[in-house]
């Protein structure tokens, strides 16, 4: 029996930054451009117990992406087991040519990068550029300011990525720049505008300047939920979670479940929440909804094993009243 190549120096980059900046939009542009004889892999992690974003990463037709998702939290919790089982799991499954990892927008990234300090320092890995995605027009939001979360990310970056341009007044950009000069390294640090998501694939070649310090007990929570529990019998499932100040619940629903999509999109659109994402199975296909900031993108994909929402706020809401709305849209189920 052949030997199997040892896995070195898989290139590795964090995409990282705040709910709802666009991380998984970013991640799909990146995907866009991988070279079709190229094995890609993307380890995600999600707020919420119900993953979302494997889904919306599209079609893996060309057996050359792998996606693996962590939710339940920050992965890189309980001493990193999460994070180090699925990362493991998902190289030998993948043995990619490049991994891109993204955190949950409220998890810490400077922890992630720890986590990944021994399989760099082993040779497994080789970490290139944090890429750290920021709204500019949030630095005036006091919740932004007073979140150590969102200051790490920005400390840890490489390369900060101001997205969704296009939307910004005339001095967002400069307010970024300056709130960067008031972080350790942060005038350094250089700075892209896009629009969309649309990261260059070229950035991410670039090197990591991450040092990380001696491992301490860090934070905790508990650990994260690695495999699906298998639906009840009336077909459907709700998981709560709250942390950093947010909560957050999500749906899992049968297949034999379809929605009417006219119906879902309205619901969808007049949602008053922060962050809504999900997956669903509608009398007129399959689609992925993904709502920040009041705008709504809707992407039509191929498949998708069964129907998935997940809502994230900072308000604890009627979950038991939005779950009957979510049930009453169903046409057959």
């Amino acid at each position: 029996m052949q030997k199997r190549e040892e896995i070195r120096a898989v290139p590795v980059n964090v995409i990282t930054g705040f709910l709802g900046v666009g991380k998984t939009t970013a991640i799909r542009h990146l995907l866009e451009s991988k070279p079709r004889d190229e094995r890609w892999a993307v380890l995600v992690n999600e707020f919420g117990e119900i993953g979302i974003d494997g889904g919306l990463f599209g079609s893996q037709q060309d057996g050359g992406l792998f996606v693996r998702e962590v939710p339940g939290g920050c992965m890189c919790c309980t001493a990193g087991l999460p994070m180090q089982i699925a990362l493991n799991q998902l190289l030998v499954k993948a043995r990619p040519h490049r991994l891109l990892i993204e955190p949950t927008g409220l998890g810490h990234p400077r922890e992630v990068l720890e986590t990944l300090a021994e399989s760099v320092q082993s040779g497994v890995l080789d970490l290139h550029a944090t890429l750290t995605l920021v709204d500019a027009r949030k630095i005036s939001d006091e919740r932004y300011l007073s979140s150590d979360t969102f200051r790490q990310q920005l400390e840890v970056a490489d390369l900060v990525v101001a997205n969704k341009s296009d939307l910004y007044g005339p001095d967002d950009l400069e307010n970024l720049r300056r709130y960067l000069s008031f972080l350790p390294g942060g005038a350094e640090k250089p700075l892209q505008s896009v629009v969309r998501g649309r990261v260059d694939p070229d950035w991410l070649g670039a090197s990591s300047a991450f040092l990380p310090p001696p491992r301490s007990a860090g934070h905790r929570h508990p650990p994260p939920v690695v495999e699906d529990e298998p639906l009840p019998e009336c077909g459907y499932l709700r998981s709560e979670s709250s942390g950093e100040g947010y909560h957050s619940c999500g749906w899992r629903f049968s297949p034999v479940f379809v929605f009417d999509y006219k119906q879902l999109l309205a619901l969808i659109t007049g949602s008053a929440v922060e962050r809504l994402k999900g997956i669903f199975i509608t009398d007129e296909g399959v689609f992925g909804f993904n709502k920040a900031d009041s705008v709504l993108s809707v992407l039509e994909l191929d498949d998708a094993l069964e129907s998935r929402v997940e809502v994230i706020d900072p308000e604890r809401r009627d979950w038991a009243g939005l779950e009957a709305d979510w049930l009453g849209l169903l046409t057959r189920g």
